[in-house]
């Protein structure tokens, strides 16, 4: 997967972050211990002060994949792409292709 898919999604994950963790009923305390962040990390990456790396982008994905209405969000916010089923699955795709 290249750097721009990359950041195309952890800019959507940042941007739908608050909502994220609503729908989760996840507070911000709460979200930063089940990724290994502080809470002034999390808070500081959802006030876009912060870049989100792409091991909290992780993290934060494994947490909305588990819940059934925020996993359907990360597809809807496209968060959740087809290139990042095939990089989690294993399968090489070049550009979505």
């Amino acid at each position: 997967m290249n750097e721009n898919i990359k950041e195309k999604m952890i800019e959507n994950m940042t941007n739908n972050l608050p909502t994220l963790r609503a729908k989760a009923s996840l507070s911000q305390a709460q979200l930063a211990e089940m990724i290994g962040v502080s809470r002034q990390t999390l808070v500081a990456v959802e006030n876009k002060k912060r870049k989100m790396s792409w091991s909290i982008f992780m993290s934060c994905f494994l947490v909305f994949h588990k819940n059934p209405e925020t996993n359907l969000l990360m597809k809807v916010y496209d968060i959740y792409t087809n290139e990042l089923d095939c990089y989690l699955s294993g399968t090489n795709s070049q550009d979505g292709e």
